[in-house]
Parts: C-alpha cells; sequence; structure tokens
C-alpha cells in the first residue's frame, strides 16, 4: 500500500476541561485519543462502544488479557498496549488494519498470533522486553524487521475459509420462441497481470497468494469454468498471452486476438513480454474472424488535436489502447422461429482498458469517445466491404459488444455518455478544460453537424448489468466500486441472464480486506452476460440495428 504520511500521537498528551460555562453554553467536546491509567487490571466492556477512537492509551496497567472485542475498535490506528502483564493476544488484533503503531513492550508475550500478519498499514511495531522465541527475535531485529516479521506471519497464516461461496446466475428472461435467435455469453476479466500486483499496492494478500504462479491456476479456473463463448480480458502481459491464455484456450476451441498498450514499441524486447494489453478470445464453432483491429488512443489523440495543448499534455500522453473484432456469427447458432436468417449476420466484439488515474476523469472521457468513434468507422466500413452488391447493404447494421475496463464508476461521464448517447461538453469530466475544438470530431454528426452543446455517438448502447446488481467489480483496500462493464447494442440484443455478485457478507464476515486473496486470484471479479441476438431484418425502412444515422430532412 502506498504509505499514508502517519504522525504518531503527541506525546505530551495535553487534557483540557471544559468548564461548566462552556457546558452550559452547548460548547461540543470531540476526542479521538483515550488514556487509561491507574495499575487497571480487567476493562469496561463499554470501552468497545467507543468506535469513534483514533488512539487508546492503555500502557502501564496490570492487564493479563486483551478481550476479542478490541476489534470493535476499527478506526484505531494507535494503540499502546506496552508494560502490562499480557501472555497472549487475541487473534482479532488482525482484523484491526487501520492500525499504523502497535505497541507490546514489556509484556509477558511468548508468541504472537499469526494474524498479526494482517497489519499491512502497521509501521511501527514495539516488542521489546518480552520473552519472544528467538525465531521471532532473529527477524524482528534484522533491518526493517517489522516488516519482515508481518510478512512471515501472514505468508504463514492458515487460510480460512476453504473455500468460496458459489456466485449466483441470475435469468431475467426467457429465449424468444417466435423468430429465429442466436444465443451466446460474453465475458470481461481484468486478470491483474503480475508486473502489477505487487506487495505495495496488496499488502493485505500474501506473497505467495501473489504470485502469477499461484493466481494464473486461479484465473484460468475462473475462465474455463465460465466456458463463455466470447472472452474479453484486460492486463494480459504479452508473453503470458501466447504462451498461457492463447495456448489454453486453443485447447478449448477458441481463437483469439491481442494487442499489448502503445508503449511496447518503445522497449526492449525483455521489457515487452511484460507490457499488458488486451486479448478477445472468441469459440471458433459458433464465430468466425472476419477483421480484426487495434485503437491506440495516443495516435487518435495525435491525429485530432487540432492544436489543442491539453489533448497533447493529457490524452496522448497516456497510452491505453482498445481491440475490435468483427465476428461472422455461424448460422447453426440461430434456432427457434421458422427459418434462420439468409443474410450473414455480423457482431463487433471491443474491447478496451481505460486510464487508471482518478484525477484523469476528461482522459478516460476522451478515450472513451475516441474508442467509439473508430469503431463506428470499423463498422462502416465492414458494412461497406462485407454486403457490397446486397440490395440489404446497410453501414448501420452491424451490432456491437463493448467489453471494458473503464476505470469509470456508474455516475461517471463515461456511463452517462455510453448510455445516453452522448454527454454536454461543458460536462464537469471535462475539468473546464479546453477540448471544445477537438471533441467535435468524435461527435456523432462530424465536425459541420448541430452539436447542440453536446458530443453525441451513434451506437445504441445499454448495459447489461444494472447499475445496482454488481456492488462493485473491483474490490480493493481502499476502493470498492463498479468499473467494468460489458454494453450491447439495444436494438439488436437483449439480456437473457447473467453471472451475480459474489456474496457481500461473505467478504465481511470473513474479513476479507481486499482482493487479491488466496481465494480471489484477480482484485477484478469477472462479468458474465448471456445475450440473444436477433437477426437483421430484410428491409432497411426501418432498421433495426446497432448504428443510428442522423436523419436528413
Amino acid at each position: 500500500m502506498p504509505k499514508e504520511k502517519y504522525d504518531p500521537p503527541d506525546p505530551r498528551r495535553c487534557y483540557t476541561i471544559m468548564s461548566t460555562e462552556e457546558a452550559a453554553n452547548g460548547k461540543k467536546s470531540h476526542w479521538a485519543e483515550l488514556e487509561i491509567s491507574g495499575r487497571v487490571r480487567s476493562l469496561s466492556s463499554s470501552l468497545w462502544t467507543l468506535t469513534h477512537l483514533t488512539a487508546l492509551h492503555i500502557n502501564d496497567n496490570n492487564l493479563t488479557r486483551i478481550p476479542p472485542d478490541i476489534a470493535k475498535l476499527p478506526n484505531l490506528v494507535y494503540l499502546n498496549l506496552s508494560s502490562n502483564k499480557l501472555r497472549s493476544l487475541p487473534a482479532e488484533l488482525g482484523n484491526m488494519v487501520s492500525l499504523r503503531e502497535l505497541l507490546l513492550n514489556n509484556n509477558l508475550l511468548r508468541v504472537l498470533p499469526y494474524e498479526l500478519g494482517r497489519l499491512f498499514q502497521l509501521q511501527t511495531l514495539g516488542l521489546k522486553g518480552n520473552p519472544l522465541s528467538q525465531d521471532i527475535l532473529n527477524l524482528y531485529q534484522e533491518p526493517d524487521g517489522t516488516r519482515k516479521l508481518l510478512n512471515y506471519m501472514l505468508d504463514n497464516l492458515a487460510v480460512h475459509p476453504e473455500q468460496l461461496p458459489q456466485r449466483p446466475w441470475i435469468t431475467l428472461k426467457e429465449r424468444d420462441q417466435m423468430i429465429s435467435t442466436a444465443t451466446f455469453t460474453v465475458m470481461c476479466y481484468n486478470v491483474l497481470c503480475d508486473k502489477y500486483a505487487t506487495r505495495q499496492l496488496y499488502g493485505y494478500c500474501p506473497s505467495w497468494a501473489l504470485n502469477w504462479e499461484y493466481r494464473k491456476k486461479g484465473i484460468m479456473e475462473e475462465i474455463t469454468s465460465c466456458d463463455a463463448d466470447i472472452i474479453s480480458l484486460q492486463e494480459v502481459e504479452t508473453e503470458q498471452y501466447y504462451t498461457l491464455f492463447l495456448e489454453t484456450l486453443k485447447e478449448r476451441g477458441y481463437d483469439g486476438y491481442f494487442c499489448p498498450k502503445s508503449r511496447a514499441k518503445l522497449v526492449s524486447e525483455q521489457e515487452r513480454k511484460h507490457v499488458d494489453g488486451c486479448a478477445v478470445f472468441f469459440k471458433t464453432e459458433k464465430f468466425t474472424m472476419v477483421q480484426k483491429h487495434t485503437v491506440e488512443f495516443n495516435q487518435v489523440a495525435m491525429a485530432n488535436s487540432e492544436g489543442s495543448e491539453v489533448m497533447l499534455n493529457r490524452v496522448m500522453t497516456k497510452d491505453n489502447i482498445g481491440v475490435a473484432v468483427l465476428l461472422e456469427v455461424n448460422k447453426d447458432m440461430f434456432s427457434g422461429g421458422m427459418k434462420p436468417p439468409l443474410e450473414r449476420q455480423l457482431v463487433l466484439v471491443a474491447n478496451a482498458h481505460m486510464h487508471w488515474d482518478p484525477e484523469y476523469s476528461d482522459v478516460k472521457l476522451i478515450q472513451t469517445m475516441m474508442f467509439l468513434s473508430e469503431l463506428k468507422s470499423i463498422a462502416e466500413r465492414a458494412s461497406g466491404s462485407v454486403a457490397t452488391g446486397s440490395p440489404t447493404s446497410d453501414p448501420s447494421s452491424i451490432p456491437i459488444v463493448l467489453c471494458a475496463d473503464l476505470n469509470s464508476l456508474p455516475d461517471s461521464g463515461v456511463v452517462e455518455y455510453l448510455s445516453n448517447g452522448g454527454v454536454a461538453e461543458n460536462h464537469k469530466d471535462f475539468k473546464e478544460l479546453r477540448y471544445n475544438e477537438c471533441l467535435t470530431n468524435f461527435s456523432c454528426n462530424g465536425k459541420n453537424g448541430n452539436s447542440d452543446g453536446s458530443i453525441t455517438h451513434s451506437f445504441q448502447l445499454k448495459s447489461a448489468y444494472d447499475s445496482n446488481l454488481m456492488p462493485y467489480t473491483n474490490y480493493t483496500y481502499d476502493f470498492k466500486g463498479v468499473i467494468d462493464y460489458v454494453f450491447f447494442s439495444k436494438t439488436h440484443m437483449s439480456v437473457l441472464g447473467l453471472l451475480g455478485p459474489l456474496d457481500s457478507q461473505w467478504l465481511i464476515d470473513n474479513n476479507i480486506t481486499g482482493c487479491p486473496h488466496p481465494h480471489i486470484p484477480s482484485d477484478h471479479f469477472s462479468l458474465l452476460a448471456q445475450l440473444e441476438l436477433h437477426p437483421p431484418l430484410s428491409h432497411t425502412l426501418n432498421p433495426l440495428n446497432g448504428l443510428h444515422l442522423p436523419v436528413h430532412r
């Protein structure tokens, strides 16, 4: 975890007693620290109701035990238990993950509960003057001994419970029996690449469970057990794409397409292996690849900067990418109704990973706009070339499935733009920066269209997951929220079912500080949706499709 600045409590601890007059005048007192002294032998249970406390000084007493209820003080940053007569500590101390300083000096401790290893934010651990075993003392006395001892304890802590509860499958509607439709499942999953899985970021996870050799088994198990027809993955390292993902999934009847982030072009061959990117896999018995495309956001930003400094300095400097594959749906996927469609049915599957930093909401929104603008061009070109000569050729006839780690919450400009078909040019996520000139390049009507003060796109998209269905798709100690999405053309498709969330209560009951965890191999949960695709209509008067073109009157 990034170490926040920690200031220990003032050792002088000056107290002021409120006067009767101040109390009578309604003056409020706020105290976040408490000191208990006077050779105390036991603690009142009412102490555990003071959940606002950030510092507790109960040193220099005659305490022989600390009750497990101490963990009911979740905001404690400082806990001083020194100079008591403690022979043991409750394992529940390990749940107090806000602690930065834990002083246990001059007690009678011979052993420590391994649960203390879970205190990943602890900066000071006082153990002097205890008859501890030599093994513990040897570790503790090394340089950076506190961190080494805590890591040792965490790595050797038994993992409970033994397994995860199953995530529920949620059926939303039944397949349409009246017309011939195709159904397929789509998975979206950020697998957390090895390079980012560090103890600095995920200090609550044992090092062995962060190790790629361990995590990759859980990741592949998650992917293969979902058995999706289309799989979109983010944070796939280049070498792992070829040696693990593609190799394993080819054996299971998939083909795939991958592209690393733009920086791959600038680094050495050795470093290139570890550059992450986006991958799309599809079952070859159900789909045939027609085209594949990469969208490099920095290149699109440069080509459309129109001299905008913020476009060049903020957007162009980020090396995120998106990929898209144009797939033909195999005819025998259609069933129900009278007869399968005569025309060739295409689906454009897109996958992207937007910039991560919360301070760059403008960049995430523009990257999303650039991606949709490029997808529109791909769809238009494809529908022209694929259906040349066909009387029903329509550049807007290709439905889209968009999977992405948008690094944006459901109330963001990014999700508003995707769901509503546009956002205002002065949306707060642009941060009042001067993008206006170049944003119209990405709007549905282009430079010369009537923008009416908003930037629009021409896909009619809907999120497969309602915003309240998944409480989070990313679950770490300091961030829990929905940032991964599956969008689809709502004019062309509907959702039949979804993989629901992991039971939130289970995470709380088992004190899961964050993910990854020995049972959860990424900091993201996968999304899995079953979609139903309606065949194209054989006339174009009122196209039922994924694109709606501006009407010229």
